[in-house]
């Protein structure tokens, strides 16, 4: 057998990109597991360290704590590479124009060519969230690079503004309990975990219920 040829060598690559690091298992956890297991390339890009919610830590204690929790969790699914930004929660849309993020996003994007990006929903009412949003609109505006991007939900129950559109729906059946895995291991966020437990379940299976399976992760597409 013959070496193999540059495109057989590569792999498809899956873009998620969120406010905070268990947002990406919340969100899109099953799916991200899903992909892996088929083989694609995931990479992971998080706008904050999310260390805010531990304003009693100091900063530099609360990011590593963060930040430890978030590779425990996608080294179980397999993840390729998670990138930081960290922007100060609150204050994205500022922070992302200041520090000329726009350029280190669309580079990344061209470079990884994506054949899905994964965000946060317009819906959400974490103004954190709506900024992720926008700023990758705004970037995907700018660049040249064209590929289909979907919305996720989070702190909102069910996606309302995009209910018509067309939407993506994957079965997560077997790979549920390997989100919920995941995201336990964020064991900083248990505040977190009592609310979206078992929100997570009833989304879970009330998309699964509408998909005729038994859990399913529902994604609108943006573009």
């Amino acid at each position: 057998m013959g070496p193999k040829t540059k495109k057989q060598k590569e792999k498809e690559v899956i873009l998620v990109i969120c406010a905070h690091n268990d947002d990406h298992i919340l969100g899109a956890g099953g799916t991200i597991a899903k992909y892996i297991k088929e083989g694609k390339d995931v990479i992971v890009v998080i706008f904050s360290y999310g260390e805010t919610s531990h304003m009693w830590l100091k900063r530099k204690e609360a990011v590593k704590m963060r930040v430890k929790e978030s590779h425990r969790a996608d080294k179980i699914f397999g993840v390729n590479k998670t990138y930081y930004y960290g922007l100060a929660e609150g204050k994205f849309e500022e922070e992302f124009e200041k520090r000329d993020l726009n350029k280190r996003l669309n580079a990344l994007i061209k470079i990884l060519r994506p054949i899905k990006i994964f965000t946060h929903s317009l819906d959400d009412p974490h103004p954190d969230h709506r900024a992720v949003y926008n700023i990758l609109n705004r970037t995907m505006d700018r660049t040249n690079y064209r590929c289909d991007v979907y919305s996720f939900d989070i702190w909102n129950p069910f996606n309302i503004r995009k209910r018509n559109s067309p939407k993506l729906v994957v079965d997560i059946t077997d790979t549920y309990k390997l989100k919920i895995r995941a995201f336990s291991l964020h064991k900083s966020q248990w505040m977190t975990k009592i609310i979206m437990m078992p929100l997570t379940y009833i989304r879970a299976f009330a998309n699964g219920l509408n998909s005729e399976v038994k859990y399913a992760e529902v994604f609108y597409k943006l573009r």
